[in-house]
Order: structure tokens, then sequence, then C-alpha cells
């Protein structure tokens, strides 16, 4: 059973910036894919940023691209996500996930194991 602890969530003005960080056990990290995941209130949960297992690709929402970068130490079993430029709109609670069977999706049904997710609040 893989266990996932997200930090490093908080209170930042727009434009500001924030690192995500999601620290993860009980599997062996560099053999799957890891995947960022919010949900704002009243509304589904929904992807950010997915990386492969080495780090070598990645995938964004277009909502985030170009602001959010996700990469990944496999040494440190740890993956992360860089928000810049934040907006009111990323305001939501965070979650990194690990796939079922390994491989980056954007669905998050194909997600089996998450973290207790981490508030992200975006003042205006």
């Amino acid at each position: 059973q893989v266990q996932l602890v997200e930090s490093g969530g908080g209170l930042v003005q727009a434009g500001g910036s924030l690192r995500l960080s999601c620290s993860v056990s009980g599997r062996t990290f560099s053999s799957f894919a890891m995947g960022w995941f919010r949900q704002a209130p009243g509304k589904e949960r929904e992807f950010v940023a997915g990386i492969n297992y080495s780090g070598a690709s990645t995938y964004y929402a277009d909502s985030v691209k170009g602001r959010f970068t996700i990469s990944r130490d496999n040494a440190k079993n740890t993956v992360y996500l860089q928000m810049n430029s934040l907006k009111p709109e990323d305001t939501a609670v965070y979650y990194c996930a690990a796939p079922r069977l390994g491989f980056v999706s954007r669905d998050p049904r194909d997600f089996g194991s998450w973290g207790q997710g981490t508030q992200v609040t975006v003042s205006s």
C-alpha cells in the first residue's frame, strides 16, 4: 500500500508562489508516474499536473500551463508542484496521487492512492 503525505499549502496573495511537496512510501517510487489534482468547494476533482516515472515527461492542465511546474526527486521519494503567478481561481485543496497501473493519466479514476490534501488559498 502506498502512503502519500502532502505539505506546503497555505495562504498567498495573487501573483505569489507556493511549492507543494508529496512524500511517498510503501512502493518503489521510481517505478511509477505521479499526479497532482485539486478540488475546489462545490466542484469536481480536476487534474493539475502529471509526471512519468523518470521525470522526463510532464503534463499540465491548460489552466496552469506556464505557471506550474511538476518535478520529482526519486532519491528522496518526493514529487513537487511549484506554483507561480497564483490566481484566486487556483484556490482549492491539492492532492498528490499514485496511479494504479503506474502510467500517467489525467483521469482521477485511474489513481488508487491519494494523500490527505493540502489547502491552497489565493487572496485577491
